[in-house]
């Protein structure tokens, strides 16, 4: 069970930290990632991280203002969101993939779909005034 956290409403220009809490075992092959979701719009690719290596994949959107880290002992994933922008408003939900396929395979993957994933966590809304 994936669990998010943190959303909440904010200025253009400010910053949040989004949590993602995984219940049960984090397996050493997973790949954690981010997606968003803005009304009227498809799932978007945002951030993504191997759980046992330093492998990390950005947007070209948030590159720059989003970092995505771990901490193994929490099994938690954070999203730090900083120069946030009004077209950064949208549900942003905590994903694994399980399936042990490699790490550019699954980046080309996601940038196209978020069909392939494992498992969702239920989402955190992020709403960024301008």
């Amino acid at each position: 069970q994936l669990v998010e956290s943190g959303g909440g409403l904010v200025q253009a220009g400010d910053s949040l930290r989004l949590s993602c809490a995984a219940s049960g075992r984090i397996f050493s092959t997973d790949v954690m990632a981010w997606f968003r979701q803005a009304p009227g719009k498809h799932r978007e690719f945002v951030s993504a991280m191997a759980w046992s290596t330093p492998n990390t994949y950005y947007s070209d959107a948030v590159k720059g203002r989003f970092t995505i880290s771990r901490d193994n002992a929490k099994n938690t994933m954070y999203l730090q969101m900083n120069s946030l922008k009004s077209e950064d408003t949208a549900v942003y939900y905590c994903a694994v993939d399980r399936s042990g396929r490699p790490w550019d395979l699954l980046i080309r993957i996601w940038q196209q779909t978020s069909e392939s994933i494992d498992y969702w966590g239920k989402g955190t809304l992020v709403t960024v005034s301008s």
